[in-house]
């Protein structure tokens, strides 16, 4: 069993991304379940996003991946990894249902490229980055309500914030995370959304974004006050990582067509000593 946690742990090294899911800051005890969840994570995404093939074949193959799940909570194994996973969920309680929840937002990524309405948007974080936080809380046996809302504050701004990000990647997959009827708002139609022709009605589009994805950070924020210590750094510096890049965008202004933000090793750096003293 030693040798599959320490695939998952060295997965969430290489895909480090916006910033480090397993970092100093997270409690040693944690690091192991935190890794087999990512590597779940990681795994399903890379069926919906990698590769050249087609949607249908995705669906297929999540839906696999999907059967392995369910067969690993009765004690059915396609390999180690599933044992591992369902002897996790068993010592922490974990609920099931949002491990189901990622794996239905991933399925979304293959059938849905668009969303018509903000409330679409919200209804894809619910399944596809809510979940996380609601599990990483279980990692450590928080499940109030009132918490459970701070952590879908923080997972939904991080999710919209991925969007604005990739903006630029996503376009040419013909995907669009920017509510259709407020791309009309702001006098942008799909087609020239699509041209990547930065201009100032997109201005105002990605500022109007930008403003409500913080206030969600701020309201998530009050999180930290109800978490332990070595747990609450951890959260502060995924919150951190992410307001960096709304920054970064803010910095560009918002020019999220022709620049795509990232994190740099000092960036990194001032997260981890913001983490500890701010």
């Amino acid at each position: 069993m030693d040798k599959i946690y320490k695939e998952t742990q060295d997965l969430a090294k290489r895909h480090y991304e916006n910033f480090p899911v397993i970092s100093y800051f997270l409690p040693k005890r944690l690091r192991k379940p935190v890794a087999l969840l990512y590597h779940f994570s990681r795994t399903a995404d890379d069926i919906a996003d990698e590769g050249n093939i087609s949607d249908e074949e995705r669906i297929i193959k999540l839906h696999e991946f999907i059967d392995s799940f369910s067969n690993c909570l009765i004690g059915k194994y396609d390999n180690d990894f599933w044992k591992a996973l369902h002897s996790t969920i068993n010592k922490y309680n974990l609920t099931p249902k949002y491990f189901y929840d990622l794996l239905n937002a991933f399925e979304m990524d293959c059938k849905k490229k668009n969303f018509n309405n903000f409330d679409e948007i919200l209804y894809y974080c619910q399944h596809s980055a809510n979940p996380v936080g609601r599990i990483m809380l279980e990692f450590i046996n928080i499940r109030d309500e009132k918490t459970l809302k701070y952590s879908d504050n923080i997972c939904t701004a991080l999710q919209l914030t991925n969007f604005y990000q990739d903006i630029s990647l996503d376009i040419p997959k013909d995907r669009i995370y920017i509510p259709l009827d407020e791309l009309d708002k702001f006098d942008i139609t799909v087609d020239k959304f699509k041209t990547k022709n930065f201009n100032e009605d997109l201005r105002l589009l990605m500022k109007f974004q930008l403003k409500r994805c913080s206030e969600l950070f701020n309201e998530g924020k009050k999180i930290l006050l109800l978490l332990p210590k070595n747990f609450r750094r951890q959260i502060k510096m995924t919150i951190l990582g992410g307001e960096e890049i709304l920054k970064k965008i803010e910095s560009q202004n918002y020019n999220v067509t022709d620049y795509r933000p990232t994190l740099r090793k000092i960036d990194y750096i001032k997260i981890m000593i913001k983490s500890i003293f701010a």
